[in-house]
């Protein structure tokens, strides 16, 4: 049954399409037929209807390929979205049937304040959003100035220590971790915001997406700063960062979800579960006593937690794609 919903689904999307780029055609050819000559016994003009025939069925051709690809691509990304949501509204009973239902028979809205419950969300989001807004701006105060320095300031071996940096994001975070531990257990770390913060306030990768987008700000603004006595660091505040505005966005935003999805290192140098972040919570909360998960108030907290990031994600996509773009071209 869901996979006839799905296709059904996926049959309206592309008559809808085909709909609308019919009518964009129809329209087209009769801007085409203005321009064309009206007597219907040339023969320029039989050539002309079969070049647009013939380009509008290409059209149609490439636009039923690409949109077909991308609505099966987005249904396979959506699956275990979706498989989590339905997850999360059946009871325990109906999960450990062998053969899988596709949509709840009886929906359980009672997974979701018990999940709440068992959590202790409210703790868990509150250091999450803690740990993850001073990560963020620390991470933002460390870019904007390595990016100003590396795409401004003219010093010795600059480019030679940016490709070493660059050099570094091909070393995994994973081979970090046992020698980042070891030194926040010796400065007495464990179970403390700070641990959780400062080793990740510098990131490679921000930097570089940073600088690029300095790099495309004209020099003569920064010469006629210079001229009228400006500072670097007035510079930097008054002039760059307004500029590069799209880009810091995208950094905080992307900076904000990697804080709120960070598992393994919150897991290592917590121990107390008052300091423990969401995703903590999410793995080793919903344990029933025979030691086995239960699924369906584990699914229900996931999506709670997912929620607030799909959202962000839904109504702030235009900066993160702009930030991108933007980085990417230079002017």
């Amino acid at each position: 049954m869901a996979y006839l919903v799905i296709f059904a689904i996926i049959i309206f999307i592309l008559v809808v399409f085909l709909m609308h780029a019919n009518k964009g055609n129809k329209n087209r050819d009769a801007k085409v037929a203005r321009n064309c000559p009206t007597n219907k016994n040339i023969a320029v003009n039989d050539t002309a209807e079969e070049t647009i025939r013939r380009d509008r069925v290409a059209k149609l051709f490439k636009y039923i390929i690409s949109y077909t690809f991308l609505i099966a691509l987005a249904i396979f990304m959506l699956i275990p979205f979706y498989w989590m949501i339905i997850t999360s509204l059946k009871t325990e009973a109906e999960i450990e049937l062998t053969i899988p239902t596709f949509f709840p028979r009886v929906i359980a809205f009672s997974n979701y304040p018990k999940a709440i419950k068992t959590l202790n969300a409210g703790r868990l989001i509150l250091n999450t959003v803690i740990v993850g807004f001073f990560s963020t701006l620390g991470t933002l105060v460390t870019t904007v100035l390595a990016a100003f320095a590396f795409s401004r300031i003219n010093f010795k071996g600059r480019e030679t220590i940016f490709n070493i940096f660059l050099a570094t994001m091909m070393i995994p975070g994973e081979m970090m971790v046992i020698s980042n531990y070891i030194t926040v257990s010796h400065l007495h770390g464990k179970n403390t915001y700070w641990a959780m913060i400062v080793p990740f306030l510098i990131s490679v990768y921000y930097i570089y997406l940073l600088r690029q987008n300095f790099r495309q700000i004209p020099n003569e603004l920064y010469y006629a700063a210079k001229v009228d006595g400006t500072s670097d660091f007035k510079y930097l505040l008054k002039v760059m960062v307004p500029i590069a505005a799209p880009t810091l966005i995208t950094i905080s935003i992307l900076k904000m979800m990697g804080a709120w999805n960070s598992y393994v290192w919150p897991m290592m140098i917590t121990t107390k579960s008052e300091m423990r972040l969401i995703t903590t919570g999410l793995r080793q909360a919903f344990t029933s006593e025979q030691g086995r998960t239960i699924q369906g108030q584990q699914m229900a907290g996931a999506t709670v937690v997912t929620a607030p990031l799909l959202l962000v994600f839904i109504l702030l996509r235009k900066y993160i794609m702009r930030g991108v773009s933007r980085s990417g071209i230079k002017g």
